[in-house]
């Protein structure tokens, strides 16, 4: 007889999709061990499958165009920090995708998004990533900088979409047909997939400027104003990454 121990392992490392027909072979099985190892293997597909529904209706924008070949979600990231650049995502999911745990990128933890963002890049069936410049956005403002982020993720694509699917917001000067979804992260697979890429690489971004201007702590605030980083601009002023437009309230250069 197996021990409690050796089930424990066979359940733990058993397939989703396999895991209901291994349970049955320990059901029997008297112990109180192996009967809690079997209770926390039915919850793992109970919250496997609360999840495959909770996706499935995520894709409730990209069923309403089934003659689109090519949906692509757009989202940005990078509009309210005083330092970096605004960075755009654009991804084209497959049909059939059945990627879990994609949502707003800002729901979800950072080990998540990472490991979603390898499963995107490898998964979808084209992705592209924007980016406006901090001096881009002094000087045209950010709304427009975060409009020409988002047409240089669709210009990245390598393949045209039919339709796009936009967290909120319309872009001026594309011609492809557009749907903008209020906090459409959060309700459509291809938008919560955009933003999790263009979060991931965004924070990546902010890291590596990190380590070229430390005194910030841009590894951790990602450039946002918290009140240690709005202290240490008052103090030694800005560095080149930082937006003008952004802190001229509360500091002025000499």
């Amino acid at each position: 007889m197996e021990t409690i121990a050796e089930i424990k392992k066979v359940l733990q490392n058993t397939d989703i999709s396999c895991l209901a027909e291994r349970i049955k072979e320990f059901e029997a099985d008297e112990r109180t061990g192996v009967k809690q190892e079997i209770k926390k293997a039915k919850k793992r597909i109970e919250e496997y499958e609360k999840e495959w529904k909770r996706t499935e209706a995520l894709k409730k924008y990209e069923n309403m165009y089934p003659d689109c070949q090519y949906i692509c979600g757009i989202d940005e990231v990078g509009r309210g920090p005083l330092a970096g650049p605004v960075v755009a995502g654009a991804v084209i999911l497959p049909k059939d995708c059945h990627i879990l745990y994609i949502n707003d990128s800002k729901q979800l933890s950072e080990k998540k998004r990472e490991e979603l963002y390898d499963v995107i890049m490898r998964e979808a069936v084209a992705t592209g990533i924007g980016y406006a410049s901090v001096e881009r956005i002094d000087e045209i403002n950010i709304l427009q900088a975060t409009y020409e982020a988002m047409r240089d993720a669709i210009k990245k694509l390598g393949v045209v979409p039919d339709i796009l699917l936009n967290d909120a917001v319309t872009i001026p000067q594309v011609p492809i047909r557009q749907v903008p979804i209020i906090k459409g992260d959060a309700k459509s697979i291809s938008i919560g997939a955009a933003s999790i890429i263009a979060k991931v690489t965004r924070d990546r971004l902010m890291v590596e400027y990190d380590k070229v201007f430390p005194e910030y702590g841009f590894a951790s605030n990602k450039g946002y104003g918290a009140a240690s980083h709005i202290e240490m601009i008052k103090k030694i002023g800005p560095c080149p990454i930082h937006r003008k437009t952004f802190i001229k309230n509360f500091y002025t250069e000499e």
